[in-house]
């Protein structure tokens, strides 16, 4: 038996849509999986458990150090907070030691994870959560304990939720010791339920208290997070709070790092007075991004598939990311967007051009191809075409070098990869990357 043979490429054969796909290997395969996803939400080609199966089973096959570069890209580039979560689940089953262990410490950065981390191992594994503990590993164990110590009581008390399992379940299996004496009367008063009530919007108004009150409270304190802030401004209009201070947080975009460009069309649609100071807030987020040099197109899929939400309880959809990556690309721009026809679009930032990709045509076919085919005969030095790649039509290749493929969805195959240089996700690193690529190549040329 010959053994010293390359691997079959992971996937070949067409899009949902029926056009040919790429040949891609399995770190490529994995990427695409993970990188635009929102885990066991169903997309419009395929069922959200169908996805996460398929990133356990390609975990299995990608080098593990690989796996662990993958998850802390999306935890920490993507603001991806439950499928690096099934990353370090699936890694744990076929990897040991150390790796295990520092990717477990390093995916947890909010308290509740803890927890949610053996939620998701335990839906992996196939047991009820209760019956989880046979299949946590030492490493795991070791990993868990460590990030244990990175919370104080305030950030234990308010994830200290009443779930399948809690907190305190973790801290028995994973039989973290103390620091010192401050840190065990701590981990003592989480198991006897008597930490400290956290000081936050959910438990002062669950609480009876005021909501005008305890919003503008929390607000003047700095103790209310932006994207918290942007979830609730329908509810602080309807309770008559001081509309030029919540205008003046939502400028301020205190704590808005991981506030991912979409979150802004979600809040201005929920409150729609609110958004000029929304879009104020979207155009002062676009302005930390570099501007790309020479003549930029830019291509929208506004498909009929890119209407999918993004998630179950979400009214986002999948159109509305892409629209919002398109709208906060700095330079010489033409903007255009794709489905039975090629439509350009006024080349606006921020709201006004998400509202204008969005509007463009009727939500139909996925014609990339023909796009493409268009586009190539128009000037420019650069193409980003940002969609979901299941295109009905052959996909010819790009007349430019720096031509970007932004895929933003989970689907198995795609079409943007070859001369393409494939990105995969919905942050706006994405856009930050490509400045990044292009700094590189201007570097070493």
């Amino acid at each position: 038996m010959r053994l010293n043979i390359k691997p079959a490429p992971y996937a070949f054969g067409s899009t949902f849509e029926g056009a040919s796909a790429a040949r891609i290997t399995d770190e490529q395969a994995l990427r695409r999986s993970v990188l635009s996803c929102l885990l066991w939400e169903s997309e419009f080609y395929e069922s959200g458990q169908t996805i996460a199966s398929r990133i356990v089973d390609l975990v299995g096959k990608v080098a593990p150090d690989k796996v662990l570069s993958l998850v802390d890209e999306a935890r920490n580039r993507h603001h991806l907070r439950h499928v690096p979560l099934l990353l370090v689940s699936a890694l744990a089953r076929v990897a040991h030691g150390k790796i295990v262990e520092d990717a477990v410490f390093a995916t947890i950065q909010r308290a509740d994870e803890l927890s949610e981390l053996l939620a998701v191992h335990a839906q992996v594994n196939g047991v009820e959560p209760g019956k989880i503990k046979k299949h946590i590993s030492a490493p795991m164990k070791r990993g868990l304990a460590r990030a244990f110590h990175k919370f104080e009581e305030y950030a234990l008390a308010k994830y200290n939720r009443d779930g399948a399992i809690k907190l305190r379940d973790v801290l028995f299996l994973c039989h973290a010791k103390p620091a010192n004496d401050e840190q065990a009367a701590l981990w003592k008063r989480l198991i006897s339920g008597d930490l400290k009530t956290p000081d936050t919007w959910e438990v002062s108004l669950s609480g009876g208290k005021d909501k005008k009150e305890t919003f503008e409270r929390l607000i003047r304190e700095n103790q209310l997070g932006y994207l918290a802030l942007l979830r609730n401004l329908r509810n602080m209009v309807d309770a008559g709070c001081d509309l030029d201070l919540v205008r003046e947080a939502i400028i301020l975009r205190k704590g808005s790092a991981r506030v991912l460009p979409f979150r802004y069309v979600a809040a201005a649609r929920a409150c729609p007075q609110l958004e000029p100071a929304i879009d104020t807030a979207l155009c002062e987020s676009i302005a930390s991004l570099p501007a790309l040099t020479g003549k930029t197109i830019v291509l929208v899929d506004v498909s009929g598939s890119m209407n999918e939400k993004l998630s179950a309880k979400s009214d986002l959809k999948r159109i509305d990311a892409a629209a919002a990556l398109a709208s906060i690309i700095h330079g010489d721009l033409r903007v255009f967007s794709f489905s039975n026809d090629l439509v350009e679009v006024p080349p606006r930032r921020g709201m006004a051009g998400i509202d204008a990709v969005i509007k463009s045509q009727f939500h139909n076919g996925t014609l990339l191809g023909g796009a493409i085919t268009q586009i190539n005969q128009y000037p420019h030095d650069r193409l980003i075409v940002i969609t979901d790649e299941q295109s009905h039509d052959r996909v010819p290749n790009p007349v430019v070098k720096q031509a970007y493929m932004i895929n933003v969805a989970s689907a198995k195959n795609g079409v943007g990869y070859g001369p393409w240089i494939h990105i995969d996700g919905f942050s706006e690193n994405v856009i930050r990357y490509i400045s990044e690529i292009e700094q590189s190549d201007a570097g070493r040329a």
